[in-house]
């Protein structure tokens, strides 16, 4: 069953309008909130609230007619994926319908499917032209994927040859035979590492793949739930979680200043056979090394084995949580943005007792050869509300999805109360 909600417009259509005609946002005829749906934006850049309260917000992608498809991390209105469409051109949802029957986090448009992702699957749904939901039960690409509660999430990347990237998090912080336990040490090797850790890559165009059938990409990766092909460079990339409880678990070594400021988000370009050193490695970025984790032997200065191991890109403060990249295809911001990359960071609960940080969307100039060609800004900021805050549950708002639309505007997901915000460049 398909729930529709007709918030204005539409009225005595049909199952989403299906037959309505779909009018594209006209940037000249926006305008945007005057608080910019409550974040701050650098100078020329406004913001509207297209949805409220659609559900808890996962990733989201725009359709190339303006249509929004958004993973919700649990069901709402029995359902795990809404559909939003605007009949009106003023950059606002009217119609909001719910499908599928499971929640999930990863969800894109490729080929003519919509593709999604719930924590064991890779699933995808035939779109239908003019048609909001798509039509019949999804296909099943891959099935099967692990998953032991903590990091289950599944989010994945297409490139440009066929494939499908899947990321498949580590059910662990640091893969001690007893985890999260203070003192206890490490497996190693670290067994975990054989179906989770990494990036498995698939066949896109193909049904019925579990996970022995794909290729195990890359390894050595705790949990990237930002992933994202960049077309410029024609290679993969990802953002890393980094590990938690130095302090707590390692109190000989580390204090809880050195815990909120350790390790580094890291970002990543992957290539096959890349291994970055979960969990064996961490990067320390107040050092600017890698170093060995304190489960395999590490005192927070010696790096040991991980001289072997890659190093990031760009390393990013502690416990920001990246929770989606994407790199920017349009047209309508200056054109510094072009092939940089927006990163969403959700905001972690690891940096207490200190303030909590995040909370915000970072961008990173790239060069087109995918190398970093400058220091990150923060871009949006002001989700979480009035700052510091102590707990993710004080927070308002977290981002954690983006998408770029047809015209070249920037979307972004709210976890909390499900908000969707359209930015867009007015000059300054």
């Amino acid at each position: 069953m398909v729930r529709v909600f007709l918030l204005a417009g539409c009225l005595g259509l049909l199952l989403g309008c299906h037959n309505a005609q779909h009018a594209p946002a006209d940037d000249q005829a926006l305008g945007c909130d005057p608080d910019n749906g409550g974040i701050t934006l650098p100078a020329g850049f406004c913001a509207q609230v297209v949805a409220d309260e659609v559900g808890r917000a996962r990733h989201l992608v725009v359709r190339d007619n303006g249509d929004i498809y958004v993973a919700l991390m649990e069901l709402k209105n029995g359902h795990g994926i809404a559909a939003l469409r605007d009949t009106t051109g003023d950059g606002r949802a009217d119609v909001i319908a719910y499908f599928g029957e499971v929640p999930g986090t990863g969800i894109d448009i490729w080929n003519g499917y919509l593709y999604f992702a719930p924590d064991t699957a890779l699933l995808r749904y035939r779109l239908v032209e003019g048609e909001l939901v798509p039509q019949g039960p999804p296909e099943l690409v891959a099935g099967g994927l692990p998953e032991r509660g903590q990091h289950a999430a599944k989010t994945f990347a297409f490139d440009q040859a066929g494939y499908v990237y899947v990321n498949i998090g580590a059910p662990s912080n640091a893969c001690q035979s007893r985890d999260r336990q203070r003192g206890v040490p490490g497996m190693d090797p670290c067994p975990l590492l054989e179906q989770y850790g990494g990036i498995w890559r698939f066949r896109a165009n193909l049904t019925g793949q579990r996970q022995q059938d794909g290729l195990r990409y890359a390894t050595g990766i705790r949990n990237a739930v930002a992933i994202a092909w960049n077309p410029w460079a024609n290679a993969l990339y990802v953002v890393q979680h980094g590990r938690d409880q130095l302090n707590t678990l390692w109190p000989e070594y580390f204090d809880a200043e050195d815990n909120a400021n350790l390790p580094a988000e890291e970002f990543f370009r992957v290539d096959e056979g890349d291994d970055f050193g979960w969990p064996y490695c961490y990067y320390d970025p107040i050092q600017n090394k890698k170093v060995l984790a304190p489960e395999y032997g590490g005192d927070g200065q010696t790096v040991g084995r991980c001289a072997q191991f890659e190093d990031p890109l760009v390393a990013y403060p502690a416990h920001w949580a990246p929770n989606d990249l994407i790199f920017y295809n349009g047209t309508q911001f200056p054109e510094r943005y072009r092939s940089g990359a927006f990163i969403a960071f959700h905001g972690s609960w690891n940096r207490a007792p200190l303030p909590q940080a995040g909370y915000n969307v970072v961008f990173q100039p790239m060069n087109p050869d995918g190398t970093p060609s400058g220091a990150w800004e923060v871009f949006a900021d002001g989700f979480a509300g009035a700052t510091p805050i102590q707990s993710t549950g004080e927070a308002r708002h977290r981002p954690m999805g983006l998408a770029v639309g047809p015209d070249g505007a920037l979307y972004i997901s709210d976890s909390v109360r499900g908000r969707i915000w359209r930015v867009v460049y007015q000059g300054s």
